[in-house]
């Protein structure tokens, strides 16, 4: 039974790749990724002294914008649309330093270093004055949640059409296989919209989440990111054979969501080696639009990136998705064909047998003309 069980698992390549692999992933991630410290941060200095104050500023602070002429209203515009982390507004006695709430990490390190820096300056956090962790996690959790039903459910339910063999029906349907995933993915979405919105409602109530900002910006960065989770479902099944495959293959493309998407680990404190991964995740840019929208009020434009690059995603994925899907319904078309065709032929053969025991009772052999034909009739 053990010769006979290495055997088995040495036929499943994919699992055996999947032992291998997996633990080699997390500790690649957890020892590169694992890290709350976010060792630099984005800063503004604005206010008549900000070029000096800039100057003064330690390391930790990579000043990336410096406006003698603008204001207080001006930084908080800058946090808003996440262009820094933290703003020091000059000016005054003493030194306003306005801190991101929403970049948890970022935010309580911001405060460790200013407090340090003594009376010269006041740190105020905007968007989430008391750092709580739920204000920064539920806006992500509703991002895995819409990941978990797109990706492991989505797959599920198109695998089982194979198992069934209902996929070989779809085959020889006269629809077009962008038609049929539209059709596969509809309830799925209209699910996790549900999902979505009762999660939402949930977080506001429960853990007093705030909503500052516009629900349709909301949902429709929600709508391309359902569109980009559905379709990795849909190319999850086309490339595989059981619900278990497609199990395995789900939670392979989850990991990496949960670990490197931000939710867990701040971007900022991972290593650049492991960071660009973070930046291929879709749940990367749906949790920037939703903790921008819920927490800061951001506005569309001031999003543009995320929207931008969920959109390029949703495209490739579906587009990918559907040219897989195809591939899966080619041969079962074409045997239809074939089978069409050899059901035509026999039809031909069989006419053309009845017409000649036709000519045949009518008088004369084979070839020759019937009784009463003239014989240069035309």
């Amino acid at each position: 039974m053990i010769v006979k069980e290495f055997r088995e698992l040495r036929r499943d390549r994919r699992t055996l790749a999947m032992l291998i692999m997996m633990p080699l992933l997390l500790l690649v991630i957890f020892g590169y990724a694992a890290n709350f410290y976010v060792s630099s941060v984005k800063a503004a200095v604005v206010g008549p002294q900000a070029e000096v104050a800039a100057a003064q500023l330690p390391p930790f602070f990579d000043v990336t914008v410096t406006e003698p002429a603008d204001t207080r209203a001006d930084a908080e515009t800058l946090l808003r649309n996440n262009k820094v982390d933290v703003a020091f507004v000059t000016g005054q006695v003493p030194v306003q330093v306005l801190v991101d709430g929403s970049n948890l990490f970022a935010a309580q390190s911001i405060v460790s270093v200013t407090n340090k820096l003594g009376d010269a300056v006041q740190a105020t956090v905007l968007y989430n004055a008391k750092l709580k962790t739920s204000w920064v996690m539920v806006p992500a959790i509703i991002g895995l949640i819409l990941t978990f039903i797109g990706t492991i459910i989505t797959s599920i339910g198109l695998v089982r059409e194979r198992e069934t063999g209902t996929l070989e029906l779809l085959a020889v349907m006269p629809i077009r296989p962008s038609t049929v995933i539209l059709g596969k993915i509809s309830p799925y979405f209209l699910v996790a919209a549900l999902d979505m919105t009762i999660i939402t409602t949930l977080g506001i109530l429960l853990f007093d989440v705030p909503f500052n900002g516009n629900p349709l910006a909301f949902a429709l960065g929600a709508a391309l990111f359902l569109f980009v989770v559905l379709g990795l479902g849909v190319f999850i099944s086309t490339v595989s054979q059981t619900a278990g495959q497609a199990i395995q293959l789900a939670f392979f493309f989850l990991m990496p969501q949960i670990l490197l998407s931000g939710m867990i680990f701040p971007l900022d404190a991972m290593a650049a080696g492991v960071r660009w991964i973070g930046y291929l995740l879709p749940l990367t840019y749906f949790t920037m639009i939703s903790q921008g929208v819920m927490l800061r009020g951001a506005s569309m434009a001031s999003l543009w990136l995320p929207y931008t690059v969920l959109t390029v995603m949703a495209v490739v994925v579906f587009a990918g998705a559907t040219l897989r899907f195809r591939r899966d319904l080619a041969p079962g078309r074409r045997a239809h064909g074939r089978s069409q065709g050899v059901a035509a032929t026999r039809a031909h053969k069989q006419h053309g047998a009845h017409a000649l025991r036709h000519g045949e009772q009518q008088g004369g052999k084979p070839g020759e003309p019937a009784a009463g034909e003239a014989v240069g009739a035309p």
